[in-house]
């Protein structure tokens, strides 16, 4: 059975370069809270009242599966904003977002892939009106989803 890696702070250069790649593709210049990384890609936001030093002498005396919410997972492609990771970042989004009409919410929702043109490749925030969806990767004719099984709406059209 393979480890599981401890939890790790994200601070100094490794959260400036963090945030950094998070204002290159999304426009976001900073984030509240402590940054943690749980493998190589797992990021996650905590916004309670231990520090820095509570949690990594925890992590150190104790297995923590996670600190915080999921916020999101680095790529090779860069960051991918997991959903509520783009609906707390909501605010400081300010480029490479895809507004989808109601039809195309309801198809991304159930957890399809989007068929469009788009003006740019790679990770793109979803948004419907005002709500984040989260993120999804956007090619010239398409937009990939990566809503899991789990959280899609079930597609009532089709009968079982």
């Amino acid at each position: 059975m393979k480890p599981i890696e401890p939890i790790k702070l994200l601070a100094g250069k490794e959260r400036l370069k963090f945030i950094n790649k998070l204002k290159e593709q999304f426009g976001i210049d900073d984030i509240k809270g402590t940054l943690l990384k749980r493998g190589k890609e797992r990021v996650f936001l905590f916004e309670g009242d231990r520090g820095k030093k509570d949690i990594d002498k925890l992590s150190k005396a104790t297995f923590i599966e996670r600190v915080g919410v999921y916020l999101a997972k680095e790529e090779e492609m860069g960051i991918r904003l997991s959903i509520e990771g783009s609906q707390i970042l909501k605010n400081k989004i300010t480029k490479n977002i895809i507004e989808l009409t109601k039809e195309e919410m309801q198809t991304w929702m159930m957890g399809h892939e989007v068929l469009r043109k788009n003006d740019f490749t790679g990770f793109a925030i979803i948004k419907y009106k005002e709500d984040m969806l989260g993120t999804g990767k956007a090619s010239e004719e398409k937009i990939t989803n990566f809503i899991p099984k789990s959280r899609r709406l079930k597609d009532k059209t089709i009968e079982n």
